[in-house]
C-alpha cells in the first residue's frame, strides 16, 4: 500500500485529474470528491469531478455540486484518475473503464471490505470516513482549509458518523470537526440541511414502506421492502430511500435493520444496519457483500420472498444463534 505522502506527490505531479466516487453517492463520497477537487483546482490542476449516478437532492448544497459530471466525459485527456470512498471497482459504474487506461490511478478508502485495485492504494478502515483521510492528504498537499473545502469535509465526516452518533466516532473525529468549524463551517445549518429538510418524496416512501415493515418474533431483526412500483407510485428514485433503514433501526429492541430495495427486476440491494451487538460486515460478507461493522450491504438476485427469508435467517443466526423462528420455522 502506498503512503499518503506518496499519493500527495502523485497529485502534485498531475495536471489533468478525474475524480470519482461510487454509485448511489452519499455524503462522504461526494464531500470527499468535492473537497479534493476544489483543492486541486486551486493548485492549478485541470479537474473533472464525476459521479456514476446523479447527486441526491439533499446534497445539492455542497460547494461544487453543480459542477459534477454524471455522464461519461468525452474528449478528455486525463493523466490521473482518483477514486474516493469506493471499496470495489464495480461500484465505479461506467467510470470503471478508466482503470484500464494508461493513467496514474489512486484509490483512497476506509471500508473494511476495500480491495487494492489501483497503482496507488491508501486504505484505512480505522478512519470514520474517507473525509478524515482527505483532511490529512490536503495537509500534505500544503493547500490549507478554506470555508468551501471545510464544508465538504464536514459533510463527509458528519454523514458517515451519523452526525457523530455511531461508534466509529473517535476523539480524533471530534478534533477534526472542531478544526473544520474553526475554518468557517456553519455546523448547525448544515445539520438542518442534512437531517431536517427531507424531500417530500422521501417521507412518502418512508410512510408507505413502514406500512409493510416486518419484525422477527424475538424483536431483534426488522426489515422493509421497497420495490420499483412503490417508488413509481410517488415518482421517487433510489435516493428517496435514504435513511429508511436507519429509521427502522431506531425501534427499541431491534439489533439489525434490513432494507431490501429492488434495483432491477429480480435483483435486490440489501442494506444492513446494526446497533452494536452484530457485525453486519460479516453478515454481508457471507452473502457476497461487505462494508462496515455497523453498516453494510450486498446485492442478491432471485425470488424476493426466498431472498427475504434467507437473509433474515442469516441475520437471526447472528443475533440469537439461529434458534429464532422465521415465518414459523426455526432458522
Amino acid at each position: 500500500m502506498s503512503s499518503l505522502q506518496e499519493i500527495a506527490d502523485v497529485l502534485k505531479r498531475s495536471r489533468r485529474v478525474l475524480l470519482c466516487g461510487h454509485v448511489v453517492p452519499d455524503g462522504d463520497c461526494l464531500g470527499s470528491v468535492a473537497a479534493l477537487g476544489i483543492v486541486l483546482e486551486k493548485m492549478g490542476k485541470q479537474v473533472t469531478m464525476a459521479s456514476p449516478d446523479p447527486l441526491p437532492e439533499t446534497l445539492l448544497f455542497l460547494p461544487g455540486a453543480d459542477r459534477f459530471c454524471t455522464d461519461f466525459p468525452t474528449g478528455k485527456d486525463y493523466d490521473t484518475f482518483v477514486v474516493l470512498d469506493c471499496s470495489v471497482p464495480d461500484r465505479l459504474g461506467s467510470f470503471r473503464q478508466y482503470l484500464d487506461r494508461r493513467l496514474e490511478v489512486v484509490n483512497i478508502d476506509h471500508h473494511i471490505s476495500s480491495v487494492n485495485f489501483a497503482r496507488h492504494n491508501y486504505l484505512d478502515p480505522g478512519a470514520a470516513a474517507t473525509g478524515e483521510i482527505l483532511m490529512d492528504l490536503i495537509d500534505l498537499l500544503g493547500a490549507g482549509l478554506d470555508r468551501e473545502v471545510a464544508i465538504c469535509l464536514y459533510v463527509a465526516i458528519a454523514t458517515d458518523t451519523g452526525s457523530f452518533r455511531y461508534e466509529n466516532t473517535s476523539p480524533e473525529t471530534f478534533r477534526r470537526a472542531a478544526r473544520l468549524m474553526d475554518a468557517g463551517v456553519p455546523a448547525a445549518m448544515i445539520n438542518i440541511r442534512l437531517y431536517e429538510e427531507k424531500p417530500l418524496k422521501t417521507v412518502q416512501v418512508l410512510g408507505a414502506a413502514l406500512e409493510n415493515m416486518k419484525l422477527s418474533p424475538c424483536g431483534k431483526v426488522a426489515w422493509v421492502v421497497v420495490e420499483r412500483d412503490l417508488l413509481a407510485r410517488f415518482e421517487a428514485g433510489d435516493e428517496h430511500t435514504d435513511g429508511l433503514v436507519n429509521f427502522v433501526r431506531t425501534i427499541k429492541g431491534v439489533e439489525v435493520a434490513i432494507l431490501f430495495r429492488e434495483v432491477d427486476p429480480g435483483r435486490y440491494k440489501v442494506g444492513f444496519r446494526s446497533k452494536g451487538e452484530v457485525d453486519v460486515h460479516r453478515l454481508a460478507s457471507r452473502l457476497g457483500g461487505g462494508g462496515h461493522a455497523r453498516a453494510s450491504g450486498c446485492v442478491i438476485s432471485g425470488n424476493l420472498q426466498q431472498i427475504v427469508e434467507a437473509v433474515v435467517r442469516e441475520a437471526l443466526k447472528d443475533v440469537a444463534g439461529g434458534r429464532i423462528a422465521v415465518n414459523g420455522r426455526t432458522g
